[in-house]
């Protein structure tokens, strides 16, 4: 009985992952066939319950992330992808609770550990009920300081979820614009194209690599994050206006096929 017991605990397990990969791989699949406009929740989060921060989510509305509707919507026509809107942005209810802290260089037990909290969080405060999106980004806003460095924000493909840090602030909400469309492109299956340094990896992270002379570079690929000024420094993107999707993240998000 006890050698019974185990095999069916064993068989149950094994039936639950090969549901939960399947579940993974058919929306992996329906998130990026682009025959349909991808419907993307973000969850503002007041990182450090102060008033200010509360305030200032107070005043947010949809209409301030529409620069990333309109990203999407250019730079997919500009890789000939035939949708009219291929994201719309839906401002979902503050939550009032931190996401789990992702693990600081976490071995690969680690970060599967933290992947299957932060999921299981993610449904358990999850408050939007009249829409179902297919991706959702908390949004976790903080005092702007000088000189800050936020904690490395993050995008899962495996649940299509995304924490983005950024700052609470109206001058810095077009920054804000590029590190939540990056967390975006992230659950899609892009890639950084940055390396351990933070340092513009050539050429897939650049988005004028042909350009002569290479440096300065006059936008960003939005999956590098920076504007190479030379080989040695870069400058964070003011905006999405000064920001494109390359060749190999345009392949990897399933817009242009891997030949091409």
């Amino acid at each position: 009985m006890r050698k019974l017991f185990r095999l069916l605990r064993i068989t149950i397990l094994l039936t639950i992952l090969i549901i939960v990969a399947a579940n993974t791989w058919l929306s992996h699949l329906r998130t990026t066939d682009w025959d349909d406009t991808l419907w993307v929740a973000l969850y503002p989060i007041n990182g450090e319950g102060t008033e200010m921060i509360d305030r200032y989510m107070a005043r947010l509305n949809a209409r301030n992330f529409a620069p990333i509707e309109t990203f999407f919507r250019e730079e997919a026509a500009g890789w000939e992808v035939n949708l009219r809107q291929p994201v719309h942005i839906v401002l979902a209810p503050p939550v009032d609770e931190q996401p789990p802290t992702p693990p600081v260089n976490g071995n690969a037990v680690e970060n599967m550990w933290w992947s299957l909290r932060f999921r299981y969080w993610a449904w358990r405060v999850d408050t939007l009920t009249d829409v179902a999106p297919h991706i959702r980004i908390f949004v976790v806003y903080h005092t702007p300081v000088s000189g800050q460095r936020l904690d490395h924000s993050v995008g899962l493909q495996k649940g299509l979820l995304g924490i983005a840090n950024v700052f609470a602030s109206h001058s810095m909400a077009p920054r804000n614009q590029v590190v939540i469309t990056h967390e975006i492109l992230h659950t899609l299956g892009a890639s950084d194209k940055y390396d351990a340094n933070g340092r513009v990896v050539y050429p897939q992270g650049y988005a004028e690599p042909e350009r002569r002379p290479l440096h300065p570079q006059r936008l960003a690929e939005i999956m590098a994050g920076r504007i190479p000024v030379s080989l040695a420094r870069s400058r964070i993107p003011p905006g999405l206006e000064y920001c494109v999707v390359g060749e190999i993240t345009a392949q990897e998000i399933n817009w242009i096929a891997a030949d091409e």
